[in-house]
């Protein structure tokens, strides 16, 4: 098959080492974090944010955030260009959700005679809540759509990228407390241009599931 979206996907892969010399433009870094923003999630809710590591003081924060384990992703910490922590809050609250309402309002989205209906979407929300107002598994899960927009959109960039399950979490929290701001991150992205004479994993072929064995029309 021959199209962009395709060819976007058959030429990106996991950078496995990264070229610490060569660094994202301010052009292009705008269109990812504006991807990362239009990135579309459950009733709109919006429930995360996006900790942009760029200077060498973060890197080394995010560098130090490995000292207990997943130490095979520190390498990335100095050597991406930039480093996106995808965070998300664990206790999505109706005022939360009001902001959202209120920014729809702003936009011309919803009518401000309408505010109070549009309050109704958040019963997906209580549906997705316990007893103690957790709702960490749903809004995570908002943030893993955003992740996968910015790959594309990096990808379609010529940028290449790292999705690292393999963080912290607690030691991440503690480190960039200020910014996180009891938001929690499970998941960062490295980003940047692969060392082409390290990065192993660019030279390999692309291995996927056909498509009669993962996909099934009715």
């Amino acid at each position: 098959m021959t199209h962009p979206i395709i060819s976007d996907l058959e030429k990106r892969h996991t950078a496995k080492h990264y070229d610490a010399a060569k660094h994202i433009s301010d052009h292009d870094l705008n269109v990812i974090y504006e991807a990362m923003r239009l990135s579309p999630s459950s009733i709109n809710s919006q429930p995360w944010k996006f900790i942009v590591i760029e200077s060498d003081q973060a890197k080394q924060r995010f560098h130090d955030s490995f000292a207990n384990m997943f130490q095979f992703n520190q390498k990335h910490a100095k050597t991406a260009s930039h480093i996106v922590l995808f965070a998300h809050k664990t206790n999505y609250t109706r005022d939360d959700y009001a902001h959202v309402i209120d920014t729809d309002i702003k936009n011309g989205r919803t009518q401000s005679e309408n505010r109070e209906q549009a309050f109704g979407a958040f019963a997906f929300v209580d549906m997705n809540t316990d007893e103690q107002g957790n709702n960490a598994t749903w809004t995570k899960a908002q943030t893993y759509i955003a992740l996968g927009n910015t790959m594309h959109a990096a990808a379609r960039l010529g940028i290449d990228s790292t999705p690292m399950e393999g963080v912290d979490a607690q030691l991440l929290g503690e480190i960039f407390a200020k910014e996180l701001d009891g938001y929690v991150c499970d998941v960062a992205l490295a980003l940047g241009y692969h060392d082409s004479a390290e990065d192993y994993n660019a030279k390999l072929p692309k291995s996927r599931l056909d498509a009669e064995q993962v996909i099934q029309v009715l």
